[in-house]
């Protein structure tokens, strides 16, 4: 087992760089001082850095007033993501003073893929099957149900997903719990070329189909193709519902991440 020091220091090393230049068709990144800002990407632009920016102080808000203005000229929101072990301590109130908002913190938790991989991957209920889909039929139907799960209009989650898949080289996988002869739950893998590392993203599971072993299963199903093409470690982003189940499967946590989101103010009508 790799201990928790050396699992964050892979991430670290490996993620913080793919996640500005493992980057969508369109979107691309610029450097700023520390940081790197991401340009063109799904609906709102990012900012990331080292675990230690090494400016604080009115150097640091200098920085900050610099991003926020940048994407205000593009009329644009920003989000900057943070990490609980960054430094300087005080980046995240100075965000704040900045006016941007901080989103839900999640905990980064990392586990072997090959461990991962053999676990039990049948779901506890009967009639429950797992597989991986690319079809907009059923890019629809994963839209339509995730639209349920979260209370708002995701219709827009269809095309997206399409997007990935054609433009991800083979490195998205999206895959779908079925019962019933509906969708009950989806998720995807996404690998990260160039590193060790694929990501577990998107999860969502009607309420009634939950504690039936199907986001286990679907953890499962993604491990065995993270384990064919040679994945070492799966990382998650996750809230405090699955923090705690994938503990219990094996991973483990290392850090925390929070983003802090600026929007532009939106104009008053004039009549």
């Amino acid at each position: 087992m790799t201990d928790t020091a050396s699992l964050l220091a892979a991430y670290d090393d490996q993620l913080r760089t793919a996640e500005t230049t493992n980057l969508p068709p369109g979107a691309h990144a610029e450097r700023d001082g520390p940081i790197v800002r991401v340009v063109g990407q799904r609906r709102r632009g990012f900012v990331t850095g080292p675990p230690d920016l090494g400016v604080d102080g009115a150097a640091l808000d200098a920085l900050i007033a610099r991003q926020r203005e940048f994407f205000a000229a593009r009329g644009e929101a920003v989000e900057w993501k943070t990490r609980g072990h960054d430094l300087p301590a005080e980046l995240p109130e100075r965000l704040v003073a900045a006016g941007f908002v901080a989103e839900q913190p999640e905990t980064v938790l990392i586990g072997e893929t090959a461990e991962l991989a053999a676990l039990e991957s049948a779901p506890e209920s009967a009639g429950i099957t797992v597989r991986e889909v690319t079809a907009d039929a059923d890019l629809h139907r994963i839209a339509e149900m995730t639209s349920e799960v979260w209370g708002d209009d995701r219709s827009w989650l269809a095309a997206e997903l399409a997007d990935r898949l054609r433009s991800g080289a083979g490195q998205v996988v999206v895959v779908v719990a079925e019962a019933e002869g509906r969708v009950v739950s989806t998720a995807r893998l996404e690998v990260e070329a160039g590193t060790e590392f694929a990501g577990l993203w998107g999860g969502s599971t009607l309420a009634a189909w939950r504690g039936k072993g199907i986001y286990r299963a679907l953890v499962a199903f993604r491990a065995r193709v993270a384990a064919g093409r040679g994945v070492r470690y799966l990382q998650v982003d996750a809230t405090e519902d699955s923090r705690p189940i994938l503990q219990r499967l094996g991973f483990t946590a290392v850090t925390t991440t929070t983003p802090y989101v600026w929007e532009p103010p939106v104009a008053d009508d004039v009549r």
